[in-house]
């Protein structure tokens, strides 16, 4: 018809070659789905706050936008914090959430007797854990 092909709103390559190429339609769906999962099976509302701590996955950028879109503050961390950083960036920051990989979740879970505030801990990944929600599933 001699269209050219819309660009995508999301195009992800891993070391591997593997891509997820998503359109602004899929995106704003997805996130939309994200917003839902945070409002309603982690209970945060606008001004909560989530700490995510993962590698740049295709989910780190879709937990940014829907935070976004439910008005949910978003702390990002690097994969290299340890449980103490863990356990400060808990505290400081009275995260209600705290998004994760199944590596970094075993030093979530020696920090959570002294958390507080953290009400939901969602995991991202294949593989799941006994108190964690899954997001691809959820999704």
């Amino acid at each position: 018809d001699g269209r050219k092909p819309a660009n995508p709103a999301f195009w992800w390559v891993n070391d591997e070659g593997d891509e997820v190429k998503w359109s602004f339609e899929e995106l704003g769906s997805l996130s939309r789905k994200a917003a839902n999962v945070l409002s309603e099976a982690c209970g945060l509302q606008r001004g909560d706050r989530i700490v995510a701590v993962l590698p740049r996955v295709p989910e780190w950028w879709l937990l940014n936008v829907a935070c976004m879109r439910a008005g949910i503050v978003l702390i990002p961390g690097t994969s290299q914090l340890t449980a103490k950083d863990i356990s400060y960036r808990l505290q400081a920051s009275k995260a209600k959430c705290f998004v994760t990989d199944d590596k970094l979740a075993p030093a979530v879970e020696s920090v959570l007797p002294g958390s507080q505030f953290l009400k939901s801990k969602l995991i991202v990944g294949q593989g799941s854990r006994d108190g964690w929600l899954n997001l691809k599933e959820l999704l």
